[in-house]
């Protein structure tokens, strides 16, 4: 009889039987307000009728068209579509099944593109977990340890994490971007230098938006030295953060971007996107795949985007965004081991941090089991599992919202009486 890898820990206990919009009903017969949605993939809630009439359609049509060998219409649909919202000049586009697959080629394209070797990342980032993109993770040691060597070429920056830092955002980021320029004579020439890597909103490493100002800074030392600026919007795009694209909150535009996640609404598939002229720089070869842009995926990421457009749910993400934002905003000053509250749109963090000021990963697991108890499915984030996180559908309703607020200051209460 064969199980599960042991290795494989439940966030929790739910099995689930099936699934609607923003709710789950497990196989114990409760139904769960779901603000995981999949690692914020289920972007147009489970099972939206009309992702699921284009998916069922086309199982009857093809299944797998590997697609350097027969072209198939839902690509070349999908290519139209993601035309409509990609950042100007980004008119070519490459297709995997997954976002570390998708960071993989992208830096990969970068590297060929420019002739140099290294990458510049950002403490926090999480971008995967292939070897590849774990040496480029550095949102926790559990993502990269135990299968050295990594690979190489990979040099760190601090990112302008204000509140871990202990000062206001314009200070962090003024730090930040002075320390990226003295890595630039310490340990990685700007020209030796391929790409910088980055989330618009850290995910794994904590929910941080990264600061505007940072993301301009990082923009105009790009230009400067003719480095790629890569903007890993795997779980940050789609409208996840109330704009189409999480990195739109600044002036500062990609190189290359990097999609996956809520692009297909939990169908397999991820992409990156650059300007020809750079894509053309690849070399021959160093992109393709057995499942890329399979028909069914393709095929779902059409209706996705077609929902997300028609039913107005970027805007929506933005208003139901700060009704959760403001509705959590008075936790941390009723709480004493809330230290932060923060977020972009339906991406909302809950730091909670210890009375000397340490993180505290046991009350943020406390209070994410709980949150499962109140009927609120949650998931914790952070280096250290110190953040709870917040991941809604963009169609979550006003009411919806309401509702996860109150479990989830039900589990904070719960844990925090028994913490006296």
């Amino acid at each position: 009889m064969a199980n599960l890898s042991p290795l494989l820990k439940q966030a929790t206990p739910v099995v689930v039987d099936y699934a609607l919009g923003s709710i789950v009903r497990g196989t114990d017969g409760r139904d769960y307000l779901d603000f995981t949605t999949g690692i914020g993939v289920t972007s147009t809630g489970h099972c939206h009728p009309r992702v699921v009439a284009a998916a069922r359609e086309q199982v009857g049509k093809i299944i797998h068209a590997q697609y350097t060998t027969i072209m198939h219409r839902p690509l070349l649909e999908l290519t139209e579509k993601l035309g409509e919202v990609l950042p100007p000049g980004l008119d070519s586009v490459f297709y995997a099944n997954s976002g570390s697959e998708a960071v993989e080629a992208a830096i990969r394209l970068a590297r060929m593109a420019t002739g140099r070797p290294n990458i510049v990342v950002f403490q926090g980032g999480f971008h995967g977990r292939t070897v590849a993109a774990a040496s480029l993770t550095t949102a926790g040691t559990r993502f990269s340890a135990g299968f050295s060597p990594l690979m190489g070429g990979v040099h760190m920056a601090p990112f302008p994490y204000a509140y871990r830092y202990g000062l206001d955002e314009a200070s962090a980021v003024a730090l930040a971007l002075r320390e990226l320029d003295y890595l630039f004579v310490t340990r990685t020439a700007p020209e030796d230098t391929a790409a910088f890597l980055i989330e618009p909103v850290l995910g794994d490493g904590g929910y941080l938006p990264t600061p505007p100002a940072f993301m301009e800074g990082l923009r105009e030392r790009a230009d400067r030295y003719q480095i790629q600026l890569i903007f890993d919007e795997v779980q940050a795009g789609v409208g996840r953060t109330g704009k189409f694209w999480g990195h739109q909150h600044s002036s500062a535009f990609p190189d290359i971007l990097v999609t996956a996640k809520g692009i297909a609404s939990g169908f397999p598939i991820s992409a990156i996107a650059a300007p020809e002229q750079t894509m053309s720089k690849g070399w021959p070869g160093s992109q393709g795949g057995t499942y890329g842009g399979n028909a069914v995926a393709a095929a779902a990421a059409v209706a996705t985007l077609e929902v997300i457009e028609n039913e107005g749910l970027v805007d929506n993400a933005r208003q139901r965004g700060q009704q959760l934002g403001e509705a959590l905003e008075p936790l941390r000053d009723r709480f004493a081991f809330i230290g932060d509250v923060r977020g972009l749109g339906l991406m909302q963090g809950i730091e909670f941090t210890a009375a000397d000021g340490t993180p505290d990963a046991a009350s943020a697991a406390a209070v994410q089991s709980e949150t499962t108890r109140q009927g609120l499915l949650t998931l914790t984030c952070g280096p250290v599992g110190n953040v709870v996180r917040l991941i809604p559908a963009l169609n979550v309703t006003d009411s919806e919202i309401a509702l996860g607020v109150e479990r989830f200051t039900a589990a904070v209460e719960v844990v925090a009486e028994k913490s006296t």
